[in-house]
């Protein structure tokens, strides 16, 4: 069963018309999810979130300056430097803290709702803006809902969450938020810091105190297609889940890593990211009895890629995968060319067939990904007890 959280309103989650995080995107994954009738399967159910974060809430990973900070730039329109408001990359926007609240509390409420059986699978598409630190914005992120939602599951009773994220940029501000704390195991596949925005995620940045090995960084050199990225992704993320046995699987699908981004240098297609979704899928019924909490994040071909992959997220999610030969609605097409001023693609597929061989079939260390794997393998495996490929 797949509960979306989903509000319109979240598409005021808006930095202006110029600004690389057009809320259309989201706009138009639901509704290719409707055309394509994944939202009427009998495994799903759609509601807007009982409604925003609270401020107790949100002070679960951001302190209440902040989120004061937050909520008078969202009235007065003026910047705030010191905490990351009013920049190029975060420009103030009218009602902020509130619109901002809101998403943070749709991915809340796919926690809470995963965590008290309700559902076994829990979603918001409109979430997974895992910049935001504890006292600024960064990156188009104001509140961090997957750290929020993470820290709620934490004070609920869980002990052993693993978030993981394909974004391609670092998710820095989630890992920042549980860096010292061994119940939270965050993994990030991600373009070289050298090359992309944050500038974080070396392997060697692997957690401090108890947290000593649960902060697991894959930099992926640019250029990296699909059968590298699917590669280090089997080879780093189903030995740690599978060892870590997470009450909860939370993972960010930010579809940033597709060729056709405008601010990324990863090559990967609709279809890769699919098949990603399928194998996150897998490791939450095989290492997480099922229990799926999944949001959405950056992507910024906002119709060519974004709306596809996201909806192949949610009919994975809803357990009725859609084939990407089917076509996409001509009404869809429509409609994206309307609120977009684009012609959309006619298939669900980029034509790939997103195949790679196992890193565990034999590594070249002249080879960059592989070499990617093995220094990520030596920095955390040791710390779970798993044998590296060169160990």
């Amino acid at each position: 069963m797949l509960q979306l959280f989903w509000d319109q309103r979240m598409t005021e989650y808006d930095f202006g018309p110029a600004h690389p995080l057009a809320p259309v995107r989201v706009l138009l994954t639901i509704e290719l999810s409707r055309a394509l009738g994944v939202l009427d399967l009998p495994s799903v159910s759609v509601s807007a979130p009982p409604g925003p974060a609270t401020d107790d809430e949100l002070a679960l990973v951001h302190d209440r300056e902040y989120i004061d900070a937050v909520r008078k730039a969202g009235r007065s329109g003026a910047a705030d430097l010191w905490f990351g408001l009013g920049t190029e990359d975060n420009p103030v926007f009218d009602s902020m803290h509130e619109v901002s609240a809101l998403v943070a509390g749709g991915t809340l409420a796919a926690a809470r709702a995963v965590w008290d059986g309700s559902v076994s699978h829990a979603a918001n598409v409109a979430g997974g803006l895992h910049h935001a630190m504890r006292r600024s914005a960064s990156g188009f992120c104001v509140y961090n809902d997957p750290a929020i939602a993470i820290a709620w599951l934490l004070s609920a009773g869980a002990t052993r969450i693993a978030y993981v994220d394909v974004d391609v940029h670092h998710g820095d501000g989630v890992q920042a938020a549980f860096y010292d704390d061994p119940r939270v195991l965050t993994i990030s596949l991600h373009e070289h810091p050298a090359t992309l925005f944050p500038g974080t995620g070396l392997p060697s940045e692997s957690g401090t105190a108890e947290g000593r090995g649960y902060a697991v960084n894959v930099a992926l050199p640019a250029g990296t297609g699909d059968a590298g990225w699917l590669r280090a992704f089997d080879a780093i993320v189903p030995p740690l889940l599978e060892s870590f046995r997470p009450e909860v699987l939370v993972s960010q699908h930010g579809c940033d890593t597709h060729r056709l981004d405008p601010l990324a240098h990863l090559a990967l297609s609709v279809d890769a990211q699919r098949r990603a979704c399928l194998m996150v899928h897998e490791l939450a019924h095989s290492t997480a009895g099922g229990r799926w909490v999944l949001v959405g994040g950056g992507g910024y071909q906002r119709v060519q890629v974004v709306p596809r992959t996201w909806t192949h997220l949610l009919a994975v999610a809803a357990g009725e995968p859609v084939d990407p030969r089917v076509p996409t609605p001509e009404s869809w097409r429509s409609f994206a060319l309307e609120q977009a001023g684009e012609q959309a693609p006619t298939l669900m597929t980029d034509g790939s067939d997103a195949s790679f061989r196992p890193a565990a079939a034999g590594v070249d260390p002249s080879d960059p990904v592989d070499r990617a794997i093995i220094n990520t393998q030596r920095a955390v495996f040791g710390w779970h007890g798993l044998p590296g490929l060169l160990s």
